[in-house]
Order: structure tokens, then sequence, then C-alpha cells
């Protein structure tokens, strides 16, 4: 062979090599997109919000790292929930091998959109929401973490605002108008009902900002409620250390669902440690990125609560916590 045809041969095999490689590396690289209704892009990443940097650290254990053979698309509502239809749509224009849902309504809506593309979600009851057949083998393209102990879980927030206030008799529900209607706030109504307990919605509008929550807190105030359950959507978690504040300033006995908010000044919350449940979502991430199904997935069902009583504002409100709740908490604030 000629020199001239050598290089001509060589330099052919190496383009042929390096384009081959470029596709194996390209095959080996994975799309995530991680979907949230309220955290911000710019926190959904290590050094962000904590949960997400434990989702992060544990898929770097994993063998995943975004850069190197992950790449990951963020999306975010940033609590404009009359987005999360359009939001889910250009999710899955994009065809990510895996979506992380950040909600029961933000699943709901991928859902309408794929039953194919896999979502890992943090959701409340997958099977009331008729995302899965069961908890052991869900049956479609979702699978995840459920942080809903059952329809029972209704009752705890009116039981305890009443133990820790000892008189109730005009109450909210800071939420937006969809969770007036599902299954858990139906049980809470009814509790109401049975204790009689006058029990609204004191509804959030978009954008739900500290405008919207102040706006909220001033009807409430208007209209000398003497307790409020501040319900578990994202937005509250996203904004839990000012709805502490909030519950502080306008002196009104809160039940949060988020520990944020007590820390912050609110009365009690009954809640899960969602840092703790990061890792069990990375882990169902890689399974799917590694082949696994969600329709196999179990779900996994949270069944550790933590009750946490914030005495300080307890005494700020001139309440006396009965001695006998006070030994039922986890935390207690002083």
């Amino acid at each position: 062979m000629r020199r001239r045809d050598f290089l001509v041969s060589t330099a052919m095999f190496a383009t042929a090599t390096r384009h081959a490689l470029a596709q194996q590396s390209s095959a080996k690289i994975k799309r995530v997109a991680m979907v949230n209704p309220a955290t911000k892009p710019a926190d959904m990443r290590i050094g962000g919000d904590p949960i997400y940097t434990a989702v992060f650290q544990e898929m770097k254990r994993l063998g995943y790292v975004e850069g190197r053979n992950l790449i990951v698309d963020r999306y975010s509502a940033e609590g404009r929930f009359d987005r999360l239809s359009e939001i889910a749509q250009d999710v899955v224009a994009t065809q990510p091998d895996v979506i992380m849902s950040g909600s029961t309504r933000m699943t709901l809506a991928l859902q309408s959109e794929t039953r194919t593309i896999p979502v890992v979600a943090w959701m409340t009851d997958p099977v009331a929401d008729g995302v899965a057949s069961s908890l052991a083998r869900p049956g479609g393209n979702v699978t995840g973490v459920s942080v809903d102990a059952g329809v029972e879980m209704g009752t705890k927030p009116i039981q305890l605002l009443l133990e820790a206030v000892g008189n109730l008799s005009n109450v909210r529900l800071l939420a937006t108008p969809a969770t007036w209607e599902n299954a858990v706030t139906k049980t809470m109504r009814e509790a109401a009902a049975k204790m009689n307990i006058s029990f609204r919605l004191q509804p959030l509008q978009i954008p739900i900002d500290e405008a919207e929550y102040r706006r909220a807190f001033d009807a409430m105030q208007r209209d000398h409620v003497d307790g409020v359950v501040i319900s578990n959507e994202p937005e509250q978690y996203i904004n839990g250390r000012l709805l502490g504040r909030l519950a502080q300033e306008y002196r009104v006995p809160a039940f949060c669902w988020y520990s944020s908010s007590v820390e912050a000044g609110a009365l009690m919350s009954y809640s899960v440690d969602l840092k703790a449940e990061a890792p069990r979502v990375a882990a169902q991430i890689v399974e799917i990125l590694n082949g696994g199904k969600p329709a196999e997935m179990p779900f996994f069902q949270e069944t550790h609560w933590d009750l946490v009583i914030n005495l300080k504002a307890a005494k700020e409100l001139g309440l006396k916590v009965p001695a006998e709740l006070v030994a039922q908490a986890d935390s207690v604030i002083e």
C-alpha cells in the first residue's frame, strides 16, 4: 500500500472509530426530567433544596452523574398551578428516559399526556388518585413514594389542633381550591362537622407568593378564625418558613404538614422527613434508567410521622398545651 493510501485509510479508520465511540458514549447518556409545581429550577440541584441535593447525591452513589452520563432538564410552575398541563406537554415532548414529579397534581397532568414514559412521583395516595392499581404492583408508568397513610389522616389536623387550642369554632383550610375536594380533605371536613367546628376553605389563588398569603391571612383575620390548617401542597413546603412567620404575626394557631413552618413560628406540625425519602426516589429513578419497569416497582408508603409542637408560639398565643399532648411530641420547641 502506498503511503498516501495508507494515510487516507488511517484517517478514515480514526474518523469511523471516533464516530463509533461517540455513538457508544451517547447511548450511555440518560435524560431525566425533573418537574415541580413550586421549587425553582435553580434549586433543583446539588446545593439547592435539601431534598434535591439528597436525590442527586444518591444518584451519584449509584453511578449517575449530571454532565457525565446524565442530562437533567428542570421544569417548575413556580406557584402557577394553572400551568401544570402546559408544563406536562412540554416535558413529554422531549421524550426523557424518566420523569421525576414533585406532586400529585403534577403527576396527574403528566399521566394525561403519557402512559409510556416512566414517572417517579412524590404524591399522596396513588391508588385513590387512579395512578396505580396497587401500591405493591402499580401496573402503569408511575411509581414512587406515597406520603399518604390513608384518608384517616384527615382527622389528625382537627384532632391535634383542638387538643392544643382547647376550644375551636371557626377553622380554615389554607389551600388551593382543588385540595378542598380530595379524599383526605373530605375526611377532615367530616371530622370537623362531628366536633361542631365550622371548617371552610381559605382559597389560594395564583400566583402563590407572599402577597397572596398575606391576602389570605388578612381575610382570615377579618373572619375571626381561631385556627388554620395549612395544606401539604408543594407551594406550602417552599414557603414553609414564611407561613410560620405569618401565623405568628397574625396570631392564629396553625397546624402544618411541614416542620419548617413550626420552626419559624407556627403552633404545630405532623410531618414526614422528605429528605429521608429522597434516596428512595433516587434509587427508583436509577432502577428505571437501568431497565426497570415502573409497573412492577412497588410504591413506597411512608409510615413514620413526627409531631412537632412550638411551646414558645403557644405561649405567645396565650395557649396552655396539655401535658399529655406535649408528651406525645417527637420534638418540642421552647
